[in-house]
């Protein structure tokens, strides 16, 4: 079947909006980041209720401000943080499937619940593709992020997403009010590790003003003197202990290799509730395997 397809206008957006699908895969020789969505949960909530494809791509909205016009009828979701999304300038759901007719404004206000937002669409947005993902990242895609006057492309004439079938669908938002993360030992973990970190194990850790979609940085210092390592790999979840004592919690579009010791692991379902802090905001690490 000929699909047709209409536009989603970018009307105006706060910082690091941008399109995201689960990643590029295979290119870490070449040094690119897999760039897959910082919090997997509900990018796949998104696509599981509109019977997407699970790589179809979205909108990961980092900051308020994002105000979004369609020119065809389509249907959305939203998953992740607790916003507030209005329609036309009428408040609407901040999650679960929203049918969208043609010239409606959706806007994005005040996050009141965690840091991170994400709007699906049926069969996703239709943007470029470079090495197998339409994800946006700087020096890969043409633009790092969304900006004002963008069309976004999406299919017109997808299948419908029945109202009735999500009645009671309801997107949990208990992970964002969560603290602990759970961690492993990381590759260079090591007795003088294990007691240069103790405290952090037994102290409240807070989430510093260097969060990017790269990594976040915790406020608290552990002084040691460890050494460089050699350059060796690092993947989304991989924490490294800096000489400066700054503990570095890598995020999807981190640098494949580093050299600072990659002392701990993030469990894989955590990565989303540090996604999900805000600076200032606290978190504490749970050994696993420690």
């Amino acid at each position: 079947m000929i699909k047709d397809l209409g536009n989603a206008k970018i009307l105006s957006t706060g910082p690091q909006s941008l399109i995201r699908d689960l990643g590029r895969f295979g290119y870490f020789s070449i040094g690119v980041p897999v760039s897959g969505p910082l919090d997997h949960k509900a990018f796949q909530w998104n696509n599981h209720l509109l019977r997407n494809d699970p790589n179809d791509s979205q909108i990961e909205i980092n900051q308020p401000g994002l105000k979004i016009q369609f020119d065809s009828d389509t249907w959305i979701s939203l998953a992740g943080a607790k916003c507030d999304v209005k329609v036309n300038g009428s408040g609407t759901k901040y999650f679960g499937p929203i049918k969208i007719k043609a010239g409606d404004i959706l806007s994005f206000g005040n996050f009141e619940l965690g840091s991170l937002i994400y709007m699906g669409i049926s069969e996703g947005f239709q943007t470029e593709k470079v090495l197998g993902s339409r994800s946006q990242l700087q020096c890969i895609t043409s633009s790092s992020s969304l900006n004002k006057g963008d069309l976004l492309p999406f299919f017109t004439n997808s299948t419908p997403v029945p109202s009735n079938r999500f009645a009671k669908a309801k997107w949990d938002t208990e992970y964002l009010e969560k603290t602990e993360i759970r961690v492993y030992p990381g590759f260079d973990w090591n007795h003088e590790i294990e007691k240069i970190l103790d405290p952090a194990f037994k102290e409240r850790l807070h989430i510093s003003k260097l969060k990017n979609t790269m990594a976040a940085q915790l406020e608290e210092v552990f002084p040691n003197d460890i050494s460089p390592i050699a350059t060796a790999p690092v993947f989304p979840g991989s924490i490294q202990l800096t000489p400066s004592g700054k503990l570095i919690c890598l995020l999807s579009d981190a640098q494949v290799t580093g050299g600072y010791p990659r002392v701990l692991q993030i469990h894989e379902e955590d990565i989303s509730i540090l996604a999900q802090k805000k600076p200032g905001q606290e978190v504490r690490f749970e050994k696993l395997g420690v």
